[in-house]
């Protein structure tokens, strides 16, 4: 039986490729985490970029303990079963009144993992209103199994590549996720998707989480991941530790260690080695 989604939510995210939302943190909660995460940018001098933006569950003891948060996770059991694997972790922030974008794409074009069975848990530490640059989804299309990309590497796009589908999404097929603090939308890993620029006066901050079973491979690098719950019986992926402190010694060490192998997967066959800024 289902922890979290209903046995019909499950059938529809089969069908067309997401469910939205689920209401994970309580909004004061969801305050305090984006508390510290601007806590943190403060310290550094600006937003996260570059290569810290990725796989931050390694760094800050808040963005692991996310990561690992219950609600997330039983909502995740759901879809892809008991034992999981945190596989990265990436903000998407847009600042407000700012032109990022994230172009129609599907997650999975560079990632090098050998199955679609991987779940993105998107977490929403501040509002989303539809004219902040929420999420879009193109419903079903996950079912066309993977679509030719081309790169743009576009200084406002906010994917690794500036990677968008080579073909047009039909006109009125959208579907707007517009998400409050606290609660987060799931998305399969071969759903198109993408979002415009924020027009508001707040900031858009989303975490990202991208959950998988153990018996996927990843088929470039010998890969990284965090066993977060259940057992990993297969060892495809060396086991990330968490981190003790933020920002300590042995976090950073771990982070840069797992980032590079991303990076040799996500930018294999370009000049690209570290994510980009």
């Amino acid at each position: 039986m289902p922890k979290v989604l209903s046995d019909a939510e499950v059938a529809r995210y089969r069908r067309d490729g997401f469910h939205f939302p689920v209401r994970v943190l309580p909004a004061a909660e969801a305050r305090a985490y984006r508390d510290r995460l601007e806590a943190q940018e403060r310290a550094l001098g600006g937003p996260l970029q570059g290569n810290m933006r990725h796989k931050v569950h390694l760094l800050f003891t808040w963005a692991n303990e996310l990561a690992r948060h219950p609600a997330i996770l039983d909502a995740v059991e759901d879809i892809i079963g008991p034992d999981i694997l945190c596989w990265s972790t990436t903000f998407f922030t847009k600042e407000a009144r700012s032109p990022s974008f994230v172009s129609w794409h599907q997650d999975a074009t560079y990632w090098g993992l050998s199955t679609d069975e991987v779940v993105t848990a998107w977490v929403a530490f501040a509002d989303a209103p539809v004219e902040s640059g929420a999420m879009r989804f193109w419903p079903g299309s996950h079912l066309r199994s993977q679509i030719e990309h081309r790169d743009t590497f576009d200084s406002d796009n906010l994917l690794s590549r500036g990677q968008e589908i080579a073909v047009d999404v039909p006109a009125g097929e959208g579907v707007d996720v517009p998400l409050k603090a606290g609660e987060m939308s799931l998305h399969h890993v071969l759903l198109v998707h993408g979002s415009g620029p924020n027009t508001t006066d707040d900031r858009r901050i989303g975490y990202a989480i991208r959950y998988i079973p153990p018996h996927v491979r990843q088929l470039k690098v010998r890969d990284s991941a965090m066993l977060v719950r259940g057992r990993d019986t297969f060892g495809n992926f060396d086991h990330e530790p968490d981190p003790r402190r933020d920002l300590d010694e042995a976090a950073l060490a771990a982070h840069r260690d797992a980032v590079e192998r991303s990076a040799k997967a996500l930018y294999a066959g370009t000049d690209r080695t570290a994510f980009r800024a």
